[in-house]
């Protein structure tokens, strides 16, 4: 039956988003940037609609009110296609994903990003790359949208820790705004490269705002990979206890 239901999500995704994308795409010439923008997380929250009622995936969010009437940068703990989907639908304020410019090119999807105001990366600008975010991510939250980044890069397995890279506490730093943590086990219902979905609660767990004034890269980055990965271990403490055994019979 997951199999099933798996099969019937990956139907919708085909079926919905074209006409969607479609939609979006005749009216956003019509609409302001902010609009565009909400009309294009419906896509979102009716997907959130959809992998709960199809699938069984619902969520539950705690210490919402820890997000800041400002400007912020988000780091996230990153497991899952379902958190890149869920945010634009559960936050209060429209957020720009900071992407590879390459993206822009993939059909429907890259396009409806480029009529967007989100933050991209050309590689090819080299080291003027990281300014030239820092100046697009300044003049979003300027328009009162927020910065999310995954620090992590790429989405790790459940139970497990990537590398938490310096990009997002640096543009943090350059932007002069705070840093918002964020821990969720997504990963339990949808998992990495997995075709299968299952029923279970995700649980988004919103941090303190971190303030960056004053503090290196490093420092700011250490502060949000300790409070994300302690969160981590008390929302989702099986998977983390799992890990560890596992890790301890393995043989040496």
């Amino acid at each position: 039956m997951r199999f099933i239901r798996s099969l019937l999500l990956l139907i919708y995704f085909v079926v919905a988003t074209v006409p969607y994308a479609t939609a979006c795409f005749i009216a956003f010439p019509f609409l302001r940037a902010e609009n565009r923008y909400w009309m294009a997380a419906g896509w979102c929250r009716l997907t959130l609609w959809t992998v709960r009622y199809l699938n069984g995936i619902r969520y539950r969010i705690e210490g919402f009110e820890n997000l800041p009437n400002g400007p912020a940068v988000l780091l996230s703990k990153h497991q899952s296609a379902w958190e890149t989907i869920a945010f634009p639908a559960l936050m209060p304020r429209p957020l720009c994903y900071v992407f590879k410019r390459e993206l822009l090119y993939v059909p429907f999807f890259g396009w409806a990003l480029g009529m967007l105001k989100m933050v991209h990366i050309n590689r090819k600008e080299g080291k003027y790359a990281f300014e030239s975010v820092t100046n697009q991510g300044k003049a979003r939250m300027a328009e009162g949208a927020w910065v999310i980044m995954f620090p992590e890069g790429t989405r790790t397995p459940t139970g497990k820790q990537g590398k938490y890279k310096t990009g997002g506490a640096r543009f943090a730093i350059a932007t002069g705004a705070p840093v918002v943590p964020i821990a969720h086990n997504a990963g339990r219902v949808w998992p990495r490269n997995s075709f299968t979905k299952y029923p279970g609660i995700v649980t988004v767990s919103i941090g303190k705002p971190i303030e960056t004034t004053g503090l290196t890269p490093d420092e700011v980055n250490t502060r949000v990979e300790q409070w994300i990965e302690a969160e981590m271990r008390r929302i989702d403490p099986t998977a983390y206890s799992a890990a560890a055994n596992d890790s301890a019979a393995a043989p040496i």
